[in-house]
């Protein structure tokens, strides 16, 4: 719902019922249709509508008539000179590294467009993703603006809401929160500090452990760092709001406790948050 505060991924993949012997598993279709209901329900909630997760006539009435869906980008010379090579998985190897930017065309495009790569591949079949070159791409819209004044992480929809200090609610984002390993806080806590492009300390006697590292290790920062292109730091210790290298599995698998977002989500929120603001952790 572009320029709406709401976050759903534009994507490839298709929502199909089990019985129809698509890729997707059943508990992948039911994530899904669940991730569409109550980003739905949000959006219907930010419009004044009641909140049903049903698209129907009335919610269609509140999107904006004006908005494109697709927009053509012509791909720059700063667009392919800012790719890296290939990002090891390895913490010991990615902390030799200064930055840890896109490798492709197509992953720089997609998070800039809020686009699953596969979806931008399937639009421009035939691209070469070279300079010059001019792309089909989704129209996101402007960002949500507002002064959050608390964040809810509703660990059972697996969403994070941000509401001003009228309880209007301003965004709302798929998110990652925590595992049965590794479990998110209980409670509320506060924003502690912003921090965006942030480097990422790994600790494995403090969070847990990566293959054979041992050792503290410095990871650079960079949108494919191990928390992405934006920390939210929290006064819970070791936890925070962050964004990912891989958009794809926002809410569809584990975090090591923090909440995850999409790079662009965290980008956004970030911009809305300041030191203080409560964050509730909800059960």
């Amino acid at each position: 719902m572009a320029g709406s505060g709401i976050a759903v991924e534009a994507t490839s993949d298709p929502v199909v019922p089990p019985a129809a012997g698509g890729r997707n598993s059943a508990g992948t279709v039911l994530r899904s249709a669940a991730s569409i209901a109550w980003a739905v329900s949000a959006f219907e909630t930010m419009t004044g509508l009641q909140a049903s997760g049903t698209v129907d006539a009335a919610l269609l009435g509140k999107l904006p008539q004006s908005n494109t869906i697709t927009a053509t980008y012509t791909i720059t010379d700063k667009d392919v000179a800012d790719l890296v090579p290939e990002i090891p998985t390895d913490y010991a190897e990615m902390a030799k590294l200064k930055f840890l930017g896109y490798t492709r065309v197509t992953e720089e495009l997609g998070e800039r467009f809020h686009m699953d790569e596969k979806l931008l591949l399937a639009l421009n079949p035939s691209a070469q993703w070279v300079a010059g070159e001019n792309v089909a791409v989704v129209d996101p819209g402007p960002n949500a603006e507002g002064k959050v004044a608390r964040i809810e992480a509703d660990k059972s929809d697996r969403q994070l809401r941000a509401y001003d200090a009228s309880g209007r609610l301003l965004a709302a984002y798929p998110a990652t929160i925590g595992s049965e390993d590794n479990p998110s806080p209980t409670g509320t806590h506060l924003v502690d500090a912003v921090v965006p492009m942030p480097n990422y300390t790994y600790n494995p006697d403090v969070n847990f452990k990566q293959g054979n590292n041992s050792e503290k290790l410095i990871i650079p920062p960079g949108p494919n760092g191990p928390v992405g292109s934006t920390w939210i730091d929290l006064t819970e210790p070791t936890f925070g709001i962050h964004g990912t290298p891989e958009p794809s599995k926002i809410d569809k698998t584990n975090s090591h406790g923090c909440v995850r977002l999409t790079n662009w989500d965290a980008e956004e929120l970030a911009k809305m948050v300041e030191k203080g603001v409560p964050v509730e952790f909800i059960d």
